[in-house]
Order: structure tokens, then C-alpha cells, then sequence
């Protein structure tokens, strides 16, 4: 056995979407990382592992964006067939080869060192190496899910569901107890061309009329069978082995009466392609922080004056039961879209140097039946990575940051495309200095700071390729760097990023043909004359960040083709 130390500004426990997010973000803010995280492949419920679809917020261009949008856009580009391998890829090549980020895979934390109210280390055996990894950092954050350095740390958390008489949430139990949601493993099938049979294990649950499974919708391509869950009203984390093996008695089942019993389709010629053997946590330890997010909150929009991140999936709140409960296996209160999540969420009350982001943040029960969903977890966690950049900077505990530092921090987040609803992006001074004009469109569009539809209001320059945008100064200026941000459909569904089953003629998934694809930055010199100081040609993201290192008197922005449509459109263009 192997014991080696490291030392960090800023550990990360958990390399689900919102421990990778905040790793990847306080890395890229310039602070020494480290992401621990107990499995082979990231990504959490995400991953391969597990394969659960990305959820986030309903609505009209409430889609979310920044980091977790920088993933998907990268997984449709290179994985139009939806292979779970290549998304592992993706997510694995965004956190091993990020400067600043050091990589733990298949390493499980089991003990924290602790000193006046602060976690001063972790450690972690990697069972691939039979090492033991201690690492020192001066910030830590808890992205895994179940808050395993709550209980190592002495941080304040709980389990289950409040009184009403607690906070008068409308959904709140008489009595508080421990029940939770539950775990889900889930199954994929895949269309072949020729009949296919299935044997099923001796050992599998015997489901023969769809009555079996009343109130379960069991289509092939109308669910991905979240619905096979169980553990709410046990221990979601010690006994979690044993609802294991009951959940794959249940999913072998419910496939052998999707092939050998079911009336309601035609699988005959469908195959069993996965069943994951690990579950899908929704729910276990939530930390106690600044803040505690509630169903009334919720319901009320979310107006914090610390918002850091949005949520907007209906509050859906599962059963403890879970595939053994007779009635609905969900029951849905309004959201709306979207509603506003406080920084106070993200950090605990007691131990003054640990963060905390994704499906354990400081919120009711019924507040992280909302935020539970990955995507936005995805936000919770880059704004936690985000939050402890600005912590190492100023030297000062996560609560701080909301008294004194939290208009920089919401900043920061929206430039890098953070939408923050109600708040706008200050555009830089050189960008505010310069006259705008265009050949078509409304080129002031791109400096207003508000960077997606909202409402009514379009918020972007739209102009067929070729057309272009100008910034124009009285004296030359130098400009190192440019900012851009074009349209990636906001209005499109999370799932549509990684399938849940595999039909014969699948249509293969590509980057939204709203993106633009190519386009020129050029440069008008002190004598009149211009030059391309920059072009791309194979975009595919959305926010696109351009170095340039000119002296000008006017640049112009020409996009010279899109992903498909007719129409270019380009929501923000910055320039410093």
C-alpha cells in the first residue's frame, strides 16, 4: 500500500455534473484543483453507469447554459449516435486534461481532518492503485451526492422530509421524518432487424399483465424507466447494496413482460441492450447552510438578491415506496420557470470552509424535489467552483462572499454565460465606449448585456451571413480578446443530449443548426484599411472566447455560415 499527499487551493468530493463543473470552473479561474471521485467514469447519475436523462428547467428559452451547455454541445458534435463511451470520454477528457485540475478517479474519501470548524484534508483510497491520497486544500466542496463529508466533518445536515409546521410548506408531512425519494436502476433497449427472444433470470420478478405494472408506463421510447425505484422508505445510503439487488429482480422483470407478456406493443424484435447495476441516488443527506431553500420560496420565483443559479423543473416529489406504491409514482407540484436559487444554499453553516453543490444542497425536502434534476445541479456546481475562485482571491470564508463579494460573483458567472434571471451582465468599457452600427439587424443587441431571449424581447443581432457588425472608436485601441456568444436553441429539450433507447433508424444528433458555424473578426487599421485578424470555421459552441492582439480603430464581426439555418444570430459580442 502507497501513501502519497497533495496540496490544493480547492477540493472537490464528487465527480458527478456538479463536482465536474466546479472543478473544471475554479481550474479555469486560475486555482490549484483537485476532483476526488469514486468511480471509474464521471458524470454521476449522467454517466454510464447510471445513464438517467439530464433534467433542467421546462419553458420557453430557459435552457440551461455556461458549463454544462459547453458539454453537451462538445458530446453532439462528436457523438451523433448517442454512444455511451464517447460521452464518458467527453466528460472524462474536460477534467483530466484541464490545466490547474488533478484527476482522482476510483477514489473514495474516508476520513476528513478537521480543525476549528475547517476540513484541513481528506483522505481517499484509490483502490485501483491501492493507494491512500491525502489531500490538503484550503477550500473543499461536497459534490457527492451524499454528503459523505457531512458526517466525517461534523457539518450540520439532514435526511427526509420536514412538518409542515417547520417552514408551512403546503406539501410538508404532519410529523418530520427519514423518508426520502428512492433509487432507480435503469434499462436501455435496442431495435434489431430480426426477432429477438429473452430468457429471463430465474431470480427476476414475474410481471405477466401490463395490470402488473398499472400507473407505470412501460413503452419503449416513451420512458427510460426512472419509475423502477425503491429505497425512500429504508436507508438510501446504508442499505442501498440490498435495494440494489431488488431493483435488478424488478428491471429484469419488467423487460420480460415488455418481450414475453405485454399486449401494448410489439417488442418482438427489440433486444435488451444495458441494465445498470449501479442505482440512481435522488435523495439522501442535505447540508444545513446559509440559506434554506423552500417550497414557498419556489413557488414565489426565487427573488434572492444572492441568486447564483436557476432552477425550473416542477417540484416532483416521488414516493418512499417508490415501485411498490399502488398509485401515481410521482406527485408533481408547480414550479415556475424559472425561480432563483440564494448562494446561502452552497456552502454549510458550520464549517466555514466547505462548499456544497448538487442534489445535497441546503434545501427542504421539498426544495430539492426542484433542484435535484442535473442540470441544474450542473449551475450549483459552477457557481460553487466560481464562489471558491473568489474566496481564494479575497482570503475569506464561503459566507462571506454573500455580504461583501456577491454582485462580482454573479458577474463573473454571467460572463461566462451563466444566465441569472432578473440580472444583467455589465458589457466591458471598451465595448460600452465604442459606436455601434451594422449593415443589417439591431447590432445594439450585442452589447445589452442580456445574453437569450427573454420574454418578448429577442436580445440578439440576426443577420443572414455575410452581413456584419461594427464597433467603432474615435483613437485607435488595442483589443486582446473577444467574447461571443451565439444562439444554441434554448428553447430545446435536456433529454435530447443522450438516448434512453436505440430504434433502428435513429436520427443521428447534431449541434442546433441555429449555431453559427463560421465567421471573421477584421480589423480597421489608423490608415483605413482592414484586415481578418481572426477566423473560425468549424464552430460549434456557444460561447466562443477569440485572443486577438490588434491595434484598431473599428473591428467588425462577419458571420459567414450557420449549422443549418438561413439566419445568423449572435446574442453577445465583447471585446476588451
Amino acid at each position: 500500500m502507497q501513501e502519497k499527499s497533495h496540496d490544493v487551493d480547492f477540493c472537490i468530493v464528487g465527480g458527478g455534473l456538479a463536482g465536474m463543473c466546479a472543478a473544471i470552473t475554479a481550474a479555469r479561474r486560475g486555482i490549484k484543483t483537485a476532483l476526488v471521485h469514486d468511480r471509474p467514469v464521471l458524470g454521476g447519475n449522467a454517466s454510464s453507469e447510471i445513464r438517467m436523462w439530464i433534467g433542467g428547467c421546462h419553458g420557453r428559452n430557459l435552457h440551461e447554459t455556461g458549463l454544462i451547455e459547453e458539454i453537451m454541445l462538445e458530446n453532439m458534435y462528436r457523438n451523433p449516435a448517442g454512444n455511451y463511451s464517447i460521452w464518458d470520454s467527453v466528460l472524462y477528457e474536460k477534467c483530466r486534461f484541464q490545466p490547474n485540475l488533478q484527476l482522482f478517479l476510483n477514489a473514495s474519501v474516508i476520513e476528513a481532518e478537521t480543525c476549528n470548524n475547517r476540513i484541513a484534508a481528506v483522505t481517499a483510497w484509490q483502490l485501483t492503485t491501492e493507494t491512500r491520497h491525502t489531500i490538503r486544500a484550503r477550500y473543499f466542496a461536497d459534490c457527492s451526492g451524499d454528503s459523505i463529508l457531512a458526517p466525517l466533518s461534523g457539518a450540520d445536515f439532514r435526511i427526509g422530509r420536514e412538518a409542515q409546521s417547520e417552514f408551512g410548506e403546503p406539501a410538508g408531512q404532519e410529523s418530520a421524518d427519514s423518508k426520502t425519494m428512492g433509487l432507480s436502476c435503469l434499462l436501455q433497449a435496442r431495435e434489431t432487424g430480426e426477432v429477438r427472444t429473452f430468457i429471463p433470470p430465474a431470480w427476476a420478478h414475474k410481471y405477466t399483465t401490463c395490470e402488473a405494472l398499472k400507473n407505470r408506463g412501460h413503452i419503449i421510447g416513451e420512458t427510460n424507466f426512472w419509475w423502477i425505484e425503491l429505497g425512500g422508505s429504508r436507508d438510501s445510503i446504508h442499505d442501498a447494496e440490498e435495494m440494489r439487488d431488488e431493483l435488478l429482480k424488478i428491471a429484469f422483470g419488467v423487460w420480460d413482460h415488455i418481450k414475453n407478456h405485454c399486449k401494448a406493443q410489439d417488442a418482438s424484435k427489440w433486444e435488451l441492450e444495458w441494465i445498470g447495476f449501479l442505482p440512481g441516488k435522488r435523495e439522501s443527506r442535505r447540508y444545513l447552510g446559509g440559506h434554506i431553500l423552500t417550497q414557498n420560496e419556489v413557488e414565489a420565483g426565487g427573488k434572492f438578491a444572492d441568486t447564483i443559479a436557476y432552477g425550473g423543473w416542477t417540484m416532483d416529489d416521488h414516493p418512499p415506496e417508490g415501485f411498490l406504491f399502488d398509485g401515481q409514482p410521482t406527485r408533481h407540484w408547480p414550479a415556475p420557470t424559472p425561480f432563483g436559487i440564494s448562494y446561502g444554499c452552497l456552502y454549510s453553516r458550520n464549517i466555514e470552509n466547505l462548499f456544497c453543490a448538487g442534489r445535497n444542497i441546503s434545501a427542504t425536502h421539498m426544495g430539492i424535489s426542484s433542484t435535484r434534476v442535473m442540470a441544474t445541479c450542473a449551475l450549483l456546481g459552477q457557481a460553487a467552483g466560481t464562489a471558491a475562485a473568489l474566496a481564494v482571491q479575497h482570503a475569506c470564508r464561503p459566507a462571506d462572499i454573500r455580504g461583501g463579494h456577491i454582485s462580482t460573483l454573479q458577474q463573473w458567472l454571467m460572463e461566462d454565460d451563466c444566465y441569472l434571471p432578473g440580472f444583467t451582465r455589465q458589457v466591458t468599457a471598451l465595448t460600452a465606449a465604442a459606436h455601434c452600427s451594422s449593415s443589417a439587424g439591431a447590432a445594439e443587441n450585442l452589447r445589452n448585456g442580456i445574453d437569450r431571449p427573454v420574454g418578448d424581447a429577442d436580445n440578439c443581432w440576426d443577420a443572414a451571413p455575410g452581413q456584419w457588425a461594427e464597433y467603432r472608436w474615435e483613437t485607435p485601441q488595442a483589443v486582446t480578446a473577444a467574447r461571443l456568444v451565439f444562439d444554441s436553441d434554448c428553447s430545446r429539450a435536456n433529454t435530447s443530449n443522450m438516448p434512453c433507447c436505440y430504434p433502428l433508424n435513429a436520427k443521428a444528433v447534431q449541434p442546433p443548426p441555429q449555431l453559427v458555424r463560421a465567421f471573421r473578426i477584421e480589423a480597421e487599421d489608423a490608415a483605413g484599411q482592414w484586415r481578418t485578424v481572426a477566423r473560425i470555421d468549424n464552430n460549434y459552441q456557444r460561447l466562443v472566447r477569440v485572443p486577438l492582439d490588434v491595434k484598431a480603430t473599428a473591428l467588425r464581426l462577419i458571420p459567414e455560415a450557420t449549422r443549418g439555418d438561413e439566419s445568423a444570430r449572435v446574442f453577445a459580442w465583447d471585446v476588451v
